[in-house]
């Protein structure tokens, strides 16, 4: 079988809904509303035109399942941390976060956990390598790498409120 076949069909006033049928053929939609959310459905392989699922995704939620399906680290030429026991995650910095408009540097972050906060993303800005003296923002997204348990403990030290 060749590569999948993928169409498109607009919904005026909606988005465009973008259907797909696996080699199993099941067919799989999303429909991209112009909101940005997305609406991903799954049909019953006995009634193609029933749905046998269909979930509604804020434009955060697809971007991050998006990352699940095509992880970075797919890429050649890129780290693939995974191979190496390590993982790279996004952490959110709340509004509500005790270190909302403090020092990067006063986490202690890579001496509590051996994490390293490898770059902030700030709005449409990204910002890599931030030293010590950068101030954290609620919002700001913080791209981390370091063990899964590591990880976890470093998630849980910026969630404190």
């Amino acid at each position: 079988m060749g590569a999948p076949r993928l169409s498109s069909t607009p919904l005026p006033g909606i988005g465009v809904r973008y259907d797909l049928t696996t080699r199993e053929q099941r067919r799989l939609s999303v429909v991209a509303h112009r909101d940005g959310s997305r609406t991903f459905s799954a049909y019953r392989q006995d009634d193609p035109d029933a749905c046998a699922l269909s979930v509604r995704l804020t434009s955060g939620e697809a971007a991050t399942l998006i990352d699940a399906l095509m992880p970075a680290h797919h890429s050649p030429n890129l780290l693939s941390t995974t191979e190496l026991g390590l993982v790279a995650e996004r952490i959110e910095l709340s509004a509500t976060s005790h270190w909302n408009g403090r020092l990067l540097g006063e986490t202690r972050m890579r001496t509590e956990t051996g994490v390293s906060i490898v770059a902030v993303l700030r709005r449409a800005e990204a910002i890599p390598s931030p030293a010590p003296d950068f101030r954290l923002a609620g919002g700001d997204t913080l791209i981390v790498i370091g063990t899964r348990e590591g990880v976890e403990t470093a998630a849980a030290i910026l969630g404190r409120e």
